[in-house]
């Protein structure tokens, strides 16, 4: 046992409010011989102070590791004797902020081993703690955790709710957050109306609920909380949209197909003609091959190769695709989607199949990615087109707009269909859920019968939908949320019970 001194006092200034008497060194351990302070204690029962001695006894706690060693304090700490009638005869002192009652770890490093679990959870922590170095097992990992006090928050008033995947297609969870401050409030063990309309009864406060389009929570938000508001959601609303534009746009492909540039037709074939008979006609006028290079725009090696070669045969090359199973159907392909453009792969698959086709379904899939069944003239498909329709056309290349204006101008169910749905992205991002009725009247007027079922969903949801388009809260905090949830399950490996989950989303 050496003599405490000034630098083993600072290493180990965290155990201040105990008398240290010694250190030792154990082979990998330190031991800290400390006592406590004779000062009076406060009953653990009744509060009461004492400073009446019962005995003694000896108390072996961890602590922060030392140069990479383990650290062990041994503390003599007093029982006392209560001076209070009916409360127990004796307690042991405590040393709050440093010895926590059935704590075998000081408070400091408790606080430390919850740093590491909160983010790592069971094995992970473990490993990581190994490193420092702390021993724990797995089990002890999560009971630590799950000891971390969830933060208590206050029922807000405007609250996101959404669902996700506890068992992807088999168990779903429902998670609450503050719409505001974008704080997590609960986590729910299924996602069932019953389930959220008896939280909502026991959090009153709650003023707008920001949701998608379930039914399922629609009917338990009206039920618990009749004078709150409804929001839906702008992005489920935009993606409901983009369904059904897509549909509207595979429905006139017929007409818009038909439009558009057409294909060059310059082949490999033919710019090697070309060129051959470029470089051979300033050859035969006395013209030198590095002039040639220049002129052309060539390098030297191109022009000396095409030099050499008495005849154009000489340069020809195969052809740039090899022939495969799928040439004998080119024709029946390019006739069906020039017929229907927004005919699905698997259809063309299962009619050339039928031809005598016995390829796969893959090197289908790369033929018609490769344009090979493609026409005359160059087509996107009918979600690509949609994409087009739905981006900002200041974010799209001229080209592309160019080609995208095209294709409106053939059709005029699509002139209007773009037109409507820009006026829809306007009243989206100005919050301007006042126009939506003259804007369903719009679209009824115009005809676009694969809009309907949108409609019919923002008429039976019309509240909702005209809050969403008008707040400007959103479910995009709560997907967030989601997102760090599935990071959480895939450390966990699906093996913890939905206590371990919500307590770390809680957490987060």
């Amino acid at each position: 046992m050496v003599e405490v001194n000034s630098g083993v006092r600072l290493a180990f200034s965290g155990l201040s409010p105990l008398v240290m008497e010694g250190v030792a060194v154990e082979g990998e351990r330190v031991v800290v011989r400390a006592r406590t302070a004779s000062y009076p204690a406060v009953c653990s029962r009744c509060g009461a102070e004492s400073a009446r001695v019962h005995s003694y006894h000896d108390r072996t706690v961890a602590d922060l590791p030392l140069d990479g060693r383990l650290v062990f304090v041994r503390v003599r700490v007093r029982r006392l004797m209560c001076s209070t009638p009916q409360c127990c005869k004796t307690f042991r002192e405590q040393v709050p902020g440093v010895l926590e009652r059935y704590q075998r770890r000081t408070a400091r490093l408790t606080g430390q081993v919850r740093a590491v679990v909160r983010e790592l959870a069971g094995r992970a922590a473990v490993r990581v703690l190994a490193a420092l170095p702390i021993r724990m097992s797995r089990d002890t990992a999560v009971r630590v955790l799950l000891r971390i006090p969830v933060p208590q928050r206050p029922v807000p008033r405007v609250a996101s709710v959404d669902d996700f995947a506890i068992r992807r297609g088999n168990h779903y969870g429902t998670v609450l957050i503050d719409a505001v401050t974008h704080q997590r409030v609960d986590v729910l063990p299924d996602r069932r109306s019953e389930t959220l309309e008896a939280w909502l009864r026991e959090h009153s406060g709650v003023e707008i609920v920001v949701r998608d389009g379930s039914a399922a929570y629609a009917e338990a938000i009206r039920r618990s909380l009749p004078a709150a508001v409804q929001a839906s959601d702008r992005w489920h609303l935009w993606h409901g949209l983009a369904g059904a534009v897509e549909t509207a746009v595979a429905a006139h492909a017929r007409c818009w197909a038909a439009a558009g540039p057409k294909r060059q037709t310059l082949t490999r074939e033919t710019t090697t003609l070309e060129r051959w008979h470029a470089v051979h006609n300033l050859l035969d006028n006395g013209v030198g091959l590095l002039d040639c290079a220049r002129r052309l725009g060539l390098a030297l090696n191109t022009v000396k190769r095409y030099a050499r070669a008495a005849e154009p045969n000489q340069l020809r090359r195969p052809p740039q695709y090899r022939a495969c199973l799928v040439d004998p159907y080119r024709d029946h392909l390019r006739r069906r989607r020039e017929a229907e453009p927004g005919v699905p792969v698997l259809h063309l698959f299962g009619e050339i199949k039928a031809l005598g086709y016995t390829g796969g379904i893959n090197l289908l899939h790369k033929y018609l990615n490769q344009g090979r069944a493609e026409g005359d003239r160059l087509m996107p498909s009918p979600r690509r087109l949609t994409s087009w329709i739905l981006s900002k056309p200041a974010d799209l290349p001229a080209g592309r707009r160019t080609h995208l204006d095209e294709l409106l101008a053939a059709c005029p169910e699509m002139t209007d269909l773009a037109r409507l749905v820009g006026e829809f992205a306007a009243i989206m991002t100005e919050r301007r859920g006042s126009d939506l009725d003259a804007w369903i009247k719009q679209v009824r007027e115009a005809g676009l019968a694969e809009l309907d079922p949108f409609l019919r969903g923002l008429e039976k949801d019309h509240a909702a939908a005209v809050a969403g388009l008008t707040l400007s809260y959103s479910n995009g905090p709560i997907e967030g949320v989601n997102t760090k949830t599935k990071l959480i399950k895939r450390q966990m490996y699906g093996r913890a019970s939905f206590q371990l989950l919500r307590h770390r989303i809680l957490l987060g």
